[in-house]
């Protein structure tokens, strides 16, 4: 089931999308949320939230408040708070969120570090 914008990490305003069949190459600054339904060569990083459509494709690091992947991602991925994986998704790269959502048939191969919301590594209770 898709998320929407509003549903997914209650993020703002929905500005910025990279349809199918459009590539962009070279980095990316946004202010507000993203959406990527086309091809992106190049680091991606808001404030806010990003959403890797089923069509949607990434080489590169992606860093935001709360990221939703359905496509396919090859680089790091970097959350303030939440990374959800749908059934569809694929990321080769490492990952670091405070909270962590993986649906079964996601494709992750890279490594997790799970922080708390000031973005610090959470050590194990003794």
């Amino acid at each position: 089931m898709a998320k929407t914008n509003s549903e997914f990490g209650k993020g703002g305003e929905l500005n910025t999308i990279v349809g199918k069949g459009t590539r962009i190459t070279g980095n990316m600054n946004v202010q507000n949320s993203l959406r990527i339904d086309g091809n992106v060569d190049g680091d991606i990083k808001t404030t806010d939230t990003i959403i890797v459509g089923k069509e949607g494709k990434v080489k590169g690091n992606i860093s935001a408040k709360n990221i939703l992947v359905a496509g396919e991602v090859q680089g790091n991925v970097s959350a303030k708070e939440k990374i959800f994986l749908q059934a569809t998704s694929s990321i080769q790269g490492d990952i670091t969120a405070s909270h962590l959502v993986v649906e079964e048939g996601a494709v992750f191969d890279g490594q997790c570090k799970m922080t708390d919301n000031k973005n610090q590594v959470v050590s194990p209770q003794q």
